[in-house]
């Protein structure tokens, strides 16, 4: 990638045919771009050397929340044994973007996706585009984050071997240029087998592949009764709840759908590693204490660095 007098060199790393990147990128528009800018990382192919930022890229892992993520770049940090030269300190690369934030820690970059489909969706257009113009080979992607449970403990770590919709679809719907179209969630088998057998038997929790739920909302697109509004009766709520778990799900969350079916149109390796915070069939609430839902979240990082410091080990 070059970045010459602020004016992107599209010769060096633009569009698929071009490209050293093994991440795809289906859009022939972006050909025709003098200079393409990623407004929502406040970075761009004219005004930053990608390649030189991000070339050595190997994983991206996201999460709901920017602190989350930034725990999870110190904790990398410890993981790696990565030690950060006197005077400097892990810092938001996007800061100025106001809306996400980003942090690497050599081969691994860790940025937060915000709440839901939309958020995260933006999100992966431009991370799409940065690992391409960027030049990077065969990277692996991670969901790491929380979830409802439906029939396990409260604490257990999901490893997502199908998303499905609402509708236990296993299809990303979305509405272009007043049309309905749908891409199918396909995730990495191996790679979710993979992850589970980071496991270790001295884990306090469990971990184990289960199908996850994408829902649109919080509240009544997760069959909460809880929320400002609900038109549907508790036994209503049971009996889908029942269904789903019969069906193989195991938790629900408001993601899983576009990660999957992004990654997989782009030719990416990709996993959904999420804790569960409250078993759904014994109630809508989250019971636990503050302390707990911290000690909670950490598991999924846990199996998941794991994970990334054996393939850097064997590299």
């Amino acid at each position: 990638m070059s970045a010459q007098n602020g004016k992107y060199d599209k010769s060096k790393n633009n569009g698929n045919e071009n490209g050293k990147s093994t991440v795809i990128l289906k859009n022939p528009h972006l050909n025709h771009l003098d200079e393409d800018i990623l407004y929502h990382l406040a970075l761009g192919t004219g005004s930053h050397d990608l390649e030189k930022m991000f070339g050595d890229i190997k994983f991206v892992c996201m999460g709901g929340t920017a602190n989350r993520m930034e725990t999870f770049a110190k904790y990398m940090l410890s993981v790696l044994d990565i030690q950060l030269p006197t005077g400097t300190a892990l810092y938001d690369m996007i800061q100025s973007s106001h809306r996400y934030a980003m942090y690497k820690v050599g081969p691994v970059l860790c940025v937060n996706h915000g709440m839901g489909v939309p958020s995260l969706s933006i999100l992966l257009n431009e991370i799409m585009k940065l690992l391409h113009y960027a030049g990077v080979h065969d990277p692996v992607l991670f969901r790491i984050g929380t979830s409802g449970g439906i029939g396990v403990e409260p604490g257990t770590v999901i490893i997502s071997k199908k998303a499905v919709d609402g509708l236990c679809r296993e299809v990303h719907e979305m509405y272009n240029l007043g049309k309905i179209e749908h891409r199918p969630t396909m995730l990495d088998q191996n790679l979710a087998k993979e992850i589970q057998q980071m496991t270790k038997n001295t884990d306090p929790f469990q971990t184990v592949l289960g199908t996850t739920m994408c829902a649109h909302d919080f509240y009544e697109g997760q069959g909460r009764l809880d929320g400002a509004f609900c038109t549907y009766t508790e036994t209503d709520k049971a009996q889908f709840l029942r269904k789903l778990y019969d069906n193989g799900v195991r938790n629900i969350e408001m993601e899983s759908t576009v990660f999957s079916a992004f990654t997989h149109h782009a030719n990416v390796r990709a996993a959904i590693v999420n804790v569960t915070l409250l078993d759904r069939l014994q109630g809508d609430q989250i019971r636990s204490s503050k302390q707990q839902l911290l000690e909670y979240q950490d598991r999924p990082q846990i199996i998941v660095a794991r994970y990334i410091k054996k393939c850097l080990m064997q590299s």
